[in-house]
C-alpha cells in the first residue's frame, strides 16, 4: 500500500491552472527579473486583493529566502527582530537570520503567538538599559499568519501589535507563507485588507497554496528598500526568468483563485480535526487552520508510519509525541477517507 502524505501543504506540484498558464506560455519571449508583463499585473491584481493601491510588491521564491531577505534589508547592522519563541524565523530556519548578523530576540509566545505587551516591555526595556549600546536593539517584530502551531491572530491582537511597534517606530513583519489557510479559517475575523492596514510589510504566500513556488511581499507604506533588484542579487534571490512567479501570482489571484483553493483545505482539515475528536484522540492544541497537532503514543505512531505520514512535531512526555498532520490545497477526499480508516 502507498503511503498517503499529510507531511506538509507543499507535497503537490501547483494547481492546474497554474501548469496550464505555464505550458500555454512558455516560449513566449519575456523581458527577465521581474519586468515582464505578467508580473506587472500580479502586483496590480495583489494591490487591488489588498485595497492597497500605494503598496510596492516584489517577488521571491522561497519562505526562509524572504523572511531572511526583509529582515535583513530592513534592519540596521546593530538591530535584531522580536519573535516568539515558536516562531519560524526562531525555531525552524536553521539559524538563516542570524547567519546576516541579525539576532532573534525570543520571547515567550501564548499559543504560538506574541503579546503586545510582552513586545512593549522588550522594547522599554533596552530604552531603559542604560547599557543599550552593548545590546542587540529590538528593531523589528515578526510573527507569521498562521502561526507555528496553526493558530491565528484577531483583529484585536494584531491592532494592539501595531499599536506598539507605531508607538516603537518600528515595522511589523507579517510571515504569510501559509496565510490562504489563515484568512480563509472560520475563525478568522480579519481581511487581506485590514492584514494590510496593520502590518508594514507581509508576504503571500505561494509555494504551500498552490504554486510551484514563489512568495509576494508587499510593502505597505512607501516603505519598500531603493535599489530592490541590487538588495535581491545580493542575496542571491534575484531570479533571472522573473515571470515564472509573476505569472504564478496572476492566476491565483484571478478570480479568487488563491482563495478558493485556500478553502478546500481547511474544510479537508475540519474532516481530520472531527475524526480525531470523534476517535477520542487529544488534540495538543486547537487550530482553526489546515495544520492539526494532536497527541499519539509512540506505538502508534511506529504502526501508522508505513501508511501515513505526518511530522513528528515535538516530544509531550515519555510514551507520546505531539504530530502534526497538515491538508493543503490539493488534498482528495480519498486521502481524508483513508486517513480517518487508519485513525
Amino acid at each position: 500500500m502507498q503511503p498517503i502524505f499529510f507531511l506538509s501543504d507543499y507535497m503537490e506540484g501547483a494547481h492546474s491552472e497554474i501548469l496550464r498558464r505555464l505550458c500555454d506560455t512558455q516560449m513566449e519571449q519575456l523581458s527577465g527579473y521581474g519586468t515582464d508583463k505578467y508580473t506587472a499585473s500580479a502586483k496590480e491584481r495583489i494591490k487591488d486583493a489588498c485595497e492597497c493601491p500605494e503598496a510596492q510588491v516584489y517577488f521571491l521564491t522561497g519562505g526562509t529566502q524572504t523572511n531572511k531577505f526583509v529582515i535583513d534589508v530592513l534592519l540596521r547592522p546593530y538591530e535584531g527582530v522580536i519573535s516568539a519563541h515558536s516562531g519560524h524565523v526562531n525555531a525552524h530556519e536553521a539559524g538563516a537570520i542570524e547567519s546576516t548578523g541579525h539576532k532573534v530576540l525570543a520571547l515567550a509566545g501564548h499559543n504560538g503567538k506574541l503579546c503586545a505587551e510582552d513586545v512593549d516591555a522588550c522594547v522599554e526595556a533596552y530604552n531603559a538599559d542604560g547599557s543599550r549600546e552593548h545590546t542587540v536593539k529590538p528593531g523589528m517584530v515578526y510573527i507569521s499568519f498562521p502561526t507555528e502551531y496553526g493558530t491565528i491572530y484577531t483583529k484585536s491582537e494584531l491592532e494592539d501589535l501595531s499599536r506598539v511597534c507605531r508607538k516603537h517606530g518600528i515595522p511589523l513583519f507579517c510571515d504569510g507563507a501559509r496565510l490562504g489557510y489563515g484568512l480563509m479559517s472560520g475563525a478568522c475575523d480579519i481581511t487581506l485588507a485590514e492584514l494590510a492596514r496593520l502590518c508594514d510589510v507581509f508576504y503571500i504566500g505561494g509555494t504551500k497554496v498552490g504554486a510551484l513556488c514563489g512568495e509576494a511581499v508587499v510593502f505597505t507604506k512607501g516603505n519598500m528598500p531603493e535599489h530592490i533588484v541590487s538588495l535581491a542579487k545580493q542575496h542571491g534571490a534575484l531570479l533571472a526568468k522573473g515571470w515564472l512567479v509573476g505569472l504564478q501570482f496572476d492566476t491565483l489571484f484571478t478570480d479568487g483563485l488563491y482563495f478558493k483553493i485556500a478553502r478546500h483545505a481547511i474544510l479537508q482539515a475540519e474532516k481530520v480535526k472531527t475524526a480525531l475528536l470523534e476517535k477520542g484522540y487529544r488534540l495538543f492544541m486547537d487550530s482553526p487552520t489546515n495544520q492539526q497537532f494532536v497527541i499519539m503514543k509512540n506505538s502508534q505512531i511506529e504502526e501508522l508510519y508505513p501508511k501515513v505520514r505526518f511530522e513528528t512535531w515535538e516530544k509531550y512526555d515519555a510514551e507520546h509525541t505531539v504530530v502534526r498532520i497538515a491538508t493543503s490545497w490539493a488534498t482528495p477526499d480519498e486521502n481524508i477517507e483513508k486517513l480517518v480508516s487508519l485513525l
